[in-house]
């Protein structure tokens, strides 16, 4: 018999307010006024903004080691487990490429891009799950090491950190062609933060959150800040050989990002599961894969069709960019884009509807 997991309201709550930062950095009113702390890194350094898709995948690891391991503690069948884990990531790929497909429809020119934030989380999923599943705890460290040296060689060797040219980025064109987030026609290179070796030190940061799972599973929130303040001097000396980058996922910012969701996870489970606060956020994060995927789609359509640029003038824009600037403006836009999805999940979870992929 399958063991009922009781849901600890921490990692909901986490994992919602993660995936509410994510709309809100996405959906920005007018792309050309958006806060400093609300944009990502030209390509060396780290915003906060910088930190939101990292902690997801953070988040994930740590779900695997409380959805996952119990059941294969309780007996249930390591092939059976493999296989329900690999048909969700498919699914969550799947669902990554059809809005990507559903952009390259609806916007005339634009290329069908290949990878994609869901297509990452999918495949990291998959990979951590599977080493959940099939390797023992002490090797996932092993692992973890090997994916962060191995990826810092590859860079290292490639002879370049910067855009176009570096090996991540010459791989992804090889592979995708103009199939990618960025492609500059002249050179004929292109560039994805989400493309093929990024891939590696991403699975690392999963597996740094599975392991971080395991110890909130423990009940002991003080290792978690211990290995937490160890990956942030870690990646802070790292930083000094190869910097933090988010669009190459550095091995150096897979370390720093990964430190800070487990200072916040413990702070999480600290506050919420020990303390009683309320657990702001939830709502999202029982429904965090809708949430996300349904915003992009939404998002695709509004572009697409052309009616963002006119939503936001008439709703945003014309009245409030003379009292407020246009920046405010933006913002207002991307908070009410938010509330609607907080709307839509608040309605999912007040029915008990918790969608899964």
């Amino acid at each position: 018999m399958t063991p009922q997991r009781a849901r600890l309201a921490s990692v909901d709550a986490l994992r919602g307010i993660t995936v509410a930062a994510m709309l809100l950095v996405n959906d920005p009113g007018d792309w050309g006024h958006v806060y400093r702390p609300l944009e990502h890194a030209s390509w060396h350094g780290c915003t906060p903004t910088d930190l939101i898709f990292p902690w997801f995948l953070f988040i994930v690891g740590v779900s695997i080691a409380l959805a996952i391991l119990p059941r294969l503690e309780h007996g249930e069948a390591r092939a059976a487990l493999t296989r329900a884990a690999l048909a969700r990531a498919l699914r969550i790929v799947l669902l990554g490429l059809a809005i990507n497909a559903l952009a390259a429809w609806l916007m005339p020119g634009r290329e069908m891009r290949w990878p994609g934030v869901l297509q990452r989380i999918g495949i990291c999923f998959a990979l951590a799950a599977w080493l959940a599943i099939h390797v023992r705890p002490r090797r996932w460290l092993v692992a973890i090491a090997a994916l962060l040296l191995g990826y810092g060689l590859l860079l290292q060797l490639g002879g370049t950190l910067e855009p176009w040219t570096n090996v991540a980025s010459r791989l992804d064109s090889a592979l995708f062609g103009r199939g990618v987030w960025s492609f500059d026609a002249a050179s004929g290179r292109g560039h994805d933060p989400e493309g093929v070796l990024g891939t590696l030190p991403a699975l690392a940061t999963t597996l740094l959150g599975l392991c971080a799972g395991v110890a909130l599973r423990r009940h002991r929130p003080a290792l978690i800040v211990a290995g937490a303040l160890g990956a942030l001097a870690l990646g802070w000396l790292w930083a000094y050989w190869q910097p933090f980058n988010k669009n190459l996922w550095t091995p150096s910012f897979a370390l720093w990002s990964a430190g800070w969701a487990g200072l916040a996870l413990a702070l999480c489970h600290l506050l919420v599961d020990r303390g009683g606060w309320p657990a702001l956020g939830r709502r999202f994060g029982v429904n965090a894969i809708t949430a996300y995927a349904g915003s992009q789609a939404l998002a695709v359509v509004l572009e697409g069709l052309g009616w963002q640029p006119w939503l936001y003038q008439r709703l945003f824009a014309d009245w409030l960019v003379p009292l407020a600037g246009p920046w405010l403006a933006s913002l207002a836009w991307a908070l009410a884009f938010v509330a609607l999805w907080w709307l839509i999940v608040r309605e999912l979870d007040r029915r008990s509807i918790h969608l899964k992929l």
